[in-house]
C-alpha cells in the first residue's frame, strides 16, 4: 500500500544534518545550491527541519543566529539557509511546510527578523512564502574582510510589529 498519498507529510527537527543526508536531497552535485560562482565561505547552520517521505529525507531548511548592523546599531537575525527540496517532490508544497516548521522554531530563539540570501530565479518562490525582498546592498564578512552579498537579500518578521529598519544593513559573520 502506497502510504505516501494518504498520510501528510510531517516537517520535523533533525537530530544531524550532514553531507550525507544532503546528498540524500539533492544528489552529489559539487555546487548542490548553485553558489559556487559566489566564490563565497559560508557557515554551517546549527538548527535543521526536515521532511522524509517513505524514509528518504526529501525537504530541509536551516537556522542560525547571526550578528548583525543596520543603520549603525547592533541586532541579531535568524539566518536561514540550507532550503532544499528533492526535484522528484517539488511542486508538492514541501518547501512551505518545511519553511514553516523552521520559522516556527525561529520565533522562539528571539532575534525579529529572519533573513536568507538567494539566486534571483529563487525570489518568487520566497515571496509566496511570505519573504520580502531587502532592495538594498548588504555587506558580509569573508576572510578578506567585508564584501557586498551578489545574491538577492530577503527577509521576513518573526514577530508581527517587526517591520525592517532603515540604513546600511551589515553581517557581521560569514552569510549562512
Amino acid at each position: 500500500m502506497d502510504h505516501s498519498s494518504s498520510v501528510p507529510p510531517t516537517a520535523v527537527r533533525l537530530t544531524r544534518y550532514t553531507k550525507i543526508e544532503q546528498a540524500e536531497i539533492l544528489g552529489e552535485g559539487a555546487d548542490p545550491f548553485g553558489v559556487a560562482d559566489t566564490g563565497l565561505a559560508w557557515l554551517p547552520k546549527n538548527e535543521h527541519f526536515g521532511i522524509r517521505l517513505e524514509g528518504r529525507l526529501v525537504a530541509h531548511t536551516g537556522l542560525l543566529r547571526l550578528p548583525m548592523s543596520v543603520g549603525g546599531a547592533e541586532v541579531e537575525v535568524v539566518g536561514v539557509g540550507g532550503v532544499a527540496v528533492a526535484a522528484d517532490v517539488r511542486g508538492r508544497g514541501l518547501a512551505r511546510l518545511v519553511m514553516a516548521a523552521a520559522l516556527d522554531h525561529a520565533r522562539t530563539m528571539g532575534p525579529r527578523h529572519g533573513l536568507l540570501f538567494c539566486r534571483p530565479p529563487l525570489v518568487a518562490l520566497y515571496r509566496r512564502l511570505g519573504w520580502r525582498v531587502l532592495d538594498q546592498d548588504v555587506s558580509v564578512e569573508q576572510e578578506e574582510g567585508p564584501v557586498i552579498m551578489p545574491l538577492r537579500t530577503m527577509w521576513t518578521p518573526l514577530h508581527e510589529d517587526a517591520d525592517w529598519p532603515p540604513g546600511a544593513v551589515r553581517l557581521l559573520s560569514y552569510p549562512m
